[in-house]
């Protein structure tokens, strides 16, 4: 839809060396408690009676504008999802009058109230039964959200449209109102005025002319959909059809239903560019999801867009937007977010398209100055991307939030994996077989990315999805002449604390431009505070944090004093890098006099593994790699001791 107008940070000072024997204990506690109230946060009260699964939907109504009316019959096919019930309920508001229920073509016993029809079976059906409800219904649908039903004109003209997302469905059909449970198929036939041409979803397989002055148009919804994504379209449409030939020999109709007053030149110029951008988002991603039946536009009166299955609702052909609703088809529609608490994965994934189409079509400076618009954006958001509110619409619908920074988060994504691996996600993504025509949550989607780069990203989607706010950053850089033309700069980051997570863990591109030409390094940011010395040849004259804009951020670099012969002012443990590892893994460390130096590794119960580091040393930087290829994966503790100096860090090995 467009709209025009924890990770769990622990921080353990150590005075000894000696591990406290409920070390880990507390730990995994401490993790639990964040777990649970997370989960205390999503426990809100979730339409949809989770005992069945829905597998097919018919819609067979008689929409009136004159009076505004609406009724007819829903079928519902469902099958057991539990192991035994004796009773079922669908989501339908009180404002609708229920006549009568049918099971499996007998008269049931119902009641209606609490906005839930609710179905006495005719006994108790076990896991994976099958039957069939029809709810025979009448009355004036309400509306809801952003306008679930609505009678309204255009130019003196009736238009009846539907745009249920999130709750709306209900509010006019009796369906199983949550976006987790798809229908393998949907069938939508519409009785209307032979003087208005009723749109939805899928492929139209008839039309009927009644004899009184209506007629009835029978979509077929043949893949599964969503009940928030079945609509209604209806007015004296002006229809202009054009083709997406996608192979040599094959074509699907790209049918456009408009307002006859706003069809002209200009605007069938703004359709024609649908055949591009199908073009680039079945490069860039997939061939488009419903290739089998059609994509097309119905306009309407709302000041927005929504991308109702195969036939998106639109209220003007701005380009941006009809992109945005576009994308929809493989991100929310194709693969939906599972409840609205993942909202991002329908909404930052089509705002982030709008990138990936103006990049294709204008190059890689349209794509970043739209990723600095939305990063000024996604700035301004408040609370986590994981939206913790979803009784309230204009929480899920946040802007800033679950669209904006949503697509940033995708950009940065890609700036850590590279541009051929971050595709190659999302296409493993969409074809996840657990996944594609059904729906996904944001650890569905980690998942995935995690498999096709082959490394953790726990951190990353911890800290942008569960986590609030983005870094501010501190850089300090300075020089030191080695010989020759070779040169050490010296990179302190620093970030200012944050709440949730404490700081961010993120790779930062780092260019240094020197007098003999420019070097980029990627440094990986762990800790709040952090040291880093790269060696470059000529001497640096600048020095640039995040030259590619991969992170939303705020930064100031600071040119320290050079040196030639920096000595770090004071003893400091790294984060060991990479982390998880397997089987190696690297630790720097600092000292800020010679002396006597300890390093030693220790299990969960505090047992010595290795001893890394046990001699004299003079003051400088330092660094070891520790192989664990001996040891079971598990959570390890490394312990410095110098002088005085004790500190102790978690890495975890993993294989």
């Amino acid at each position: 839809m467009f709209v025009r107008f924890f990770t769990l940070l622990i921080i353990i000072s150590f005075f000894t060396n000696i591990f406290p024997q409920n070390y880990e204990n507390k730990i995994v506690s401490a993790e639990k408690e964040a777990y649970t109230r997370m989960l205390a946060l999503s426990k809100v009260q979730y339409p949809g009676d989770s005992e069945i699964d829905v597998t097919y939907y018919k819609l067979d109504l008689n929409v009136s504008y004159t009076p505004h009316y609406i009724d007819g019959a829903v079928t519902v096919n469902a099958r057991v999802d539990t192991n035994s019930i004796s009773n079922i309920f669908l989501d339908l508001q009180n404002a609708l009058t229920v006549d009568s229920v049918y099971l499996n073509g007998s008269p049931a016993s119902f009641t209606h109230t609490g906005n839930k029809v609710n179905i006495d079976l005719d006994r108790i059906y076990n896991q994976d039964e099958e039957f069939s409800v029809v709810v025979y219904y009448q009355g004036v649908p309400g509306t809801s959200g952003f306008g679930s039903f609505e009678f309204s004109s255009h130019s003196g003209h009736p238009i009846i449209w539907t745009l249920s997302e999130p709750y709306g469905a209900s509010d006019w059909w009796p369906n199983k109102d949550t976006p987790a449970d798809k229908p393998d198929s949907a069938d939508i036939w519409i009785t209307v005025d032979e003087s208005m041409t009723p749109v939805s979803n899928g492929s139209l397989e008839e039309i009927i002319d009644n004899g009184d002055g209506t007629h009835t148009y029978k979509w077929h919804e043949g893949y599964p959909i969503a009940a928030y994504l079945i609509s209604m379209a209806i007015t004296n449409y002006h229809q202009y059809d054009n083709y997406f030939r996608y192979s040599d020999t094959d074509s699907m109709v790209v049918t456009h239903f408009v307002y006859p007053e706003d069809f002209s030149g200009s605007t069938q110029n703004q359709l024609d560019k649908t055949i591009g951008m199908l073009e680039i988002f079945s490069d860039r991603y997939e061939l488009y999801p419903y290739i089998n039946e059609k994509y097309g536009h119905a306009e309407f009166g709302w000041g927005g867009g929504m991308e109702h299955q195969t036939i998106t609702s639109i209220g003007g052909f701005w380009e941006g937007v009809m992109a945005h609703e576009l994308a929809h088809q493989w991100f929310g529609d194709k693969v939906t977010c599972k409840d609205w608490h993942h909202i991002w994965l329908n909404e930052g994934f089509a705002t982030y398209s709008e990138a990936v189409y103006w990049e294709a079509l204008q190059g890689e400076g349209s794509y970043n100055s739209f990723i600095a618009d939305k990063m000024a954006s996604a700035k301004n958001a408040q609370g986590t991307v994981w939206v913790q509110d979803i009784s309230n619409v204009n929480s899920i619908f946040d802007y800033n939030r679950s669209y904006a920074k949503g697509a940033v988060i995708l950009h940065m994504l890609r700036g850590i994996t590279g541009d051929s691996t971050f595709f190659h996600i999302l296409r493993a993504y969409l074809d996840d077989p657990d996944l594609a025509y059904n729906s996904a949550t944001t650890e569905d989607f980690q998942a995935d990315a995690e498999s096709v780069y082959g490394q953790p990203l726990d951190y990353f989607f911890q800290e942008w999805i569960y986590g609030e706010h983005f870094p501010h950053y501190t850089a300090t850089w300075s020089k030191t002449h080695l010989s020759g033309d070779l040169y050490r700069v010296n990179l302190n980051i620093t970030q200012t604390m944050n709440n949730n997570p404490l700081f961010f863990t993120m790779p930062v591109q780092i260019k240094i431009n020197t007098a003999l030409g420019d070097t980029t390094v990627t440094v990986f940011n762990n800790s709040q505070i952090q040291n880093f010395e790269i060696e470059v040849n000529g001497q640096p004259t600048s020095l640039v944090f995040d030259p590619n804009n991969y992170i939303m951020k705020q930064v100031n670099v600071v040119v320290g004093v050079d040196d030639k012969n920096v000595v770090p002012f004071k003893y400091s443990l790294e984060q060991n890098y990479p982390n998880p590892f397997n089987p190696s893994t690297k630790i720097k460390y600092q000292t800020a006099k010679s002396g006597m130096v300890n390093l030693k590794v220790y299990n969960v119960l505090g047992s010595e593994v290795a001893t890394l580091v046990n001699k004299e040393l003079p003051a400088g930087n330092h660094e070891v790699e520790f192989d664990a290829s001996s040891l079971p994966s598990g959570i390890y503790f490394y312990t410095l001791n110098a002088g005085k100096f004790t500190q102790t860090k978690k890495m975890i090995l993993l294989r």
